[in-house]
């Protein structure tokens, strides 16, 4: 399976839809700028599609990061939280957020894939 996106700018790999992994995308970091804190959801909370599942702060803003889909949360990014950078240097490989287990496959259908987020990501 291929990288998925959000219209709220996350992506998530879900190659193994017991630990599908979840960050921002460059986009979201190229509009934050310097990322300089990460808030991190609970290992073993799950969450909604489109709920509030942490929250990334820039010298610029601050800002919301939204559950691509429904799951439970089985794995957190200790190395982003020591170093938030990591969402800026690479945020498609070290600098993921989360790691959930998938409470539906089914909603990977709805995100879209990197030709229709890149259109998207343009417009916006």
């Amino acid at each position: 399976m291929s990288i998925k996106f959000s219209k709220d700018h996350e992506w998530i790999n879900a190659a193994d839809t017991a630990a599908a992994v979840v960050g921002i995308t460059v986009h979201a970091q190229d509009a934050l700028g310097d990322v300089v804190f990460v808030d991190l959801p609970e290992v073993g909370k799950t969450f909604a599609q489109g709920e509030v599942a942490g929250v990334v702060e820039s010298v610029k803003a601050a800002a919301d990061v939204y559950m691509p889909v429904t799951g439970e949360i089985v794995e957190v990014n200790e190395a982003l939280r020591a170093d938030p950078s990591l969402a800026n240097s690479d945020p498609l490989g070290a600098g993921w957020f989360f790691k959930v287990k998938l409470a539906n496959a089914g909603e990977l259908d709805g995100l879209m894939d990197e030709t229709a987020y890149t259109s998207f990501a343009a417009s916006a």
